[in-house]
């Protein structure tokens, strides 16, 4: 197979415009599976190739392995573990999940559905009586932020303070130079360091208090690997947070959205609650909340249908054009939530598969059912809705929906 620079096509891919789309273009680009940019990069946009990719141990989550070192977001602190390569992203993956699902915890997240539903039926009390609603802010937004700050064991009266640097935060996850104030990066910088430094007293508060919190068993185990460092503990905190918040937050937003797009599903899934499982597994075959894993660094010569990437290069992963081709789904542009065989790269694959899958899952089918249940005829206000600017973490930032017919 011989790659084709698609420089034009990736442009237009990463181009704010098609944000509400993009699958048209993404089919454009599955007919070249490894097409080589004009920087040297190289962009896999196929299910075959990105499922053999994403298990090559000649791929690298490690930015030193690339020719062209790009300055790393956690600057001198510990990186988190999925910017690590084994032996040392095993190591702290493994300790991070005896505490965090099966099969050392087979529970968590069963234990945490008394506290989910409350939790969303709580937003949803505050929503009574409004003729509109913005799926975002008052739900798919505070809910995560909610779930990780008791998992974590932060204090509910500091539960404001980590909103406001939550938010500032993920807004700067999202700035763009051309558009955006400097404050909107300087704001996400300071909250990043206020937020370690927060999490590391936390840290500090837990050694020699065992309890039932994350970082209370992460700062008190000694498994097989030993204990974590504190920095190893506040930066899997922070994985915990960014990446399970925002995959958290798409996933029910992009749900909401379908569903309003597919009356007839939302209609059936009322009467069906069961149907929320293999729904959501739909939804991030169909709308995944993460769209590309926008690096990852060759080891050595790596060789993907027939075509050689060379060492150092960077390769972008193209996980939701992936999940929509039609090599591997039948009638991928159909959102079906009976679909059987639903393998999608959604939550990616291999050792970086998402470690905080099962819990996502868990929120978005409690967000969505109690959504469903609870709104009374939900109509979208404006479709397409107002995109954030992220093609890599693809949403709305905003879904204005009304309800009683309004």
């Amino acid at each position: 197979m011989t790659t084709t620079e698609t420089p034009d096509m990736l442009h237009r891919i990463l181009d704010y415009s098609s944000r509400s789309d993009p699958y048209p273009l993404y089919a454009e680009l599955r007919k070249t599976p490894v097409a080589r940019q004009e920087d040297g990069s190289y962009v896999i946009s196929t299910y075959r190739e990105l499922a053999d990719i994403l298990h090559n141990p000649h791929l690298s989550s490690d930015v030193r392995h690339l020719a062209h070192p790009m300055p790393s977001s956690e600057g001198s602190t510990t990186p988190a573990f999925i910017n690590m390569d084994p032996p040392e992203h095993d190591r702290l993956r493994r300790m991070a999940m005896r505490h965090f699902g099966p099969p050392h915890t087979p529970g968590l997240v069963t234990a945490l559905e008394p506290d989910l539903t409350a939790t969303v039926g709580g937003l949803l009390d505050d929503c009574a009586g409004k003729e509109q609603i913005d799926i975002v802010d008052d739900l798919a937004y505070p809910f995560p932020v909610s779930v990780i700050c008791h998992l974590l064991g932060v204090p509910r009266e500091d539960e404001p303070r980590f909103r406001v640097w939550v938010n500032d935060l993920i807004n700067s996850i999202d700035y763009d130079p051309r558009t955006d104030p400097k404050e909107k990066l300087e704001n996400g910088v300071q909250a990043r360091q206020d937020l370690r430094e927060y999490l590391g007293g936390l840290v500090e508060q837990r050694h020699g208090h065992p309890g039932d919190d994350l970082l209370a068993r992460l700062a008190n185990d000694d498994g097989p690997d030993g204990r974590m460092t504190d920095e190893e503990i506040i930066s899997t905190a922070n994985l915990l947070l960014i990446a399970g918040h925002e995959t958290t937050v798409n996933l029910i937003t992009n749900g909401m959205l379908t569903l309003l797009r597919h009356p007839d599903i939302l209609e059936r899934l009322r009467g069906e609650p069961d149907l929320v499982v293999p729904l959501v597994e739909e939804l991030l075959r169909y709308e995944p909340p993460v769209h590309i894993i926008p690096w990852r660094a060759a080891y050595s010569d790596v060789t993907v249908a027939d075509t050689v990437i060379p060492k150092g290069s960077q390769v972008m992963l193209m996980l939701a054009s992936g999940s929509r081709d039609p090599d591997r789904f039948h009638d991928p542009d159909r959102f079906d939530p009976d679909r059987r065989d639903n393998q999608h790269l959604g939550f990616g694959s291999g050792i970086h598969l998402c470690f905080g899958g099962p819990l996502a899952r868990r929120e978005a089918q409690i967000a969505l059912g109690e959504l469903v249940r609870r709104l009374d005829r939900p109509s979208l206000i404006a479709d397409p809705p107002p995109y954030r600017r992220s093609p890599v973490l693809r949403g709305p930032i905003h879904l204005p929906v009304e309800q009683n017919g309004g």
